[in-house]
């Protein structure tokens, strides 16, 4: 199957430092793939180079075929290349409809302004938000303004979205609706990158996961290949929560 993301030998650097080195990762159509590591491992800084927010120091950026490495954020929305951001930043003194409009209308190919009103309403709908669609995104919770900033993303049609922390700040049940609906999104067909310190959340969603330290790409594999790899549990998941993941493993197998 034909790639929809390539990365080749991708790299950022800032001055003296590499944020990113040399990641080469292809992700297939329909795939839900997970990005884990530490913090100030390079992954909000990869997805930036992968939507046009940063210039890639070297490297390529491959999305359907087309090498898009120069691309500029817009050109990445309108191609069907979709993220959410980790800090959520709607325009506060617009609704949630008119934010979820204007997302429709940049990049999502609505042939009116009345045919994307529609579709924000029906996407707020989707999120658990119709009946904050007429409230000012600026007295909206912080998780309600997590679902906004996916709504907004959807409204753009895309063919793969980039979730970034879309989980942080949430409680228990928050999460579990926001899984539900992560779940339902990728159902649909919709090509999947979660970057995500919550391990229950990666590994309920996951059936790839890849693991940044340091800038690089140090592992990538199915859940149960990642959790039991030396180097992942040295650099980010730490002992005890590989003994507890190898021990469930184990528990499912025998069922």
């Amino acid at each position: 199957m034909t790639p929809l993301l390539e990365l080749r030998g991708l790299g950022k650097r800032f001055g003296g430092i590499d944020a990113v080195r040399d990641v080469s990762l292809s992700v297939a159509p329909g795939e839900v793939v997970g990005l884990i590591g530490p913090n100030g491992a390079g992954k909000t800084t990869l997805v930036n180079l992968i939507t046009g927010v940063h210039r890639a120091s070297r490297g390529a950026v491959i999305f359907d075929g087309q090498d898009v490495t120069r691309q500029w954020p817009h050109q990445a929305a309108r191609r069907g290349l979709a993220r959410t951001f980790q800090v959520v930043q709607p325009f506060p003194r617009m609704t949630a409809l008119e934010n979820v409009t204007a997302g429709a209308l940049f990049a999502g190919a609505a042939g009116s302004v009345a045919a994307a009103r529609r579709q924000a309403g029906a996407l707020l709908d989707r999120v658990g938000l119709g009946e904050e669609a007429h409230k000012p995104a600026a007295i909206l919770t912080l998780p309600s303004r997590k679902r906004l900033e996916l709504a907004k993303s959807l409204a753009m049609k895309p063919r793969l979205l980039l979730l970034d922390e879309v989980n942080a700040g949430l409680n228990s049940s928050e999460i579990d609706d926001a899984v539900a609906l992560i779940r339902s999104i990728a159902a649909e067909g919709v090509t999947l990158i979660l970057i995500e310190h919550l391990m229950k959340v990666v590994l309920s969603l996951a059936t790839r996961i890849v693991v940044l330290h340091q800038g690089a790409l140090i592992a990538d594999g199915t859940p149960a290949e990642v959790t039991a790899d030396p180097r992942v549990v040295e650099a980010y998941l730490g002992a005890k929560f590989a003994q507890r993941q190898a021990k469930a493993l184990v528990g499912v197998e025998r069922a």
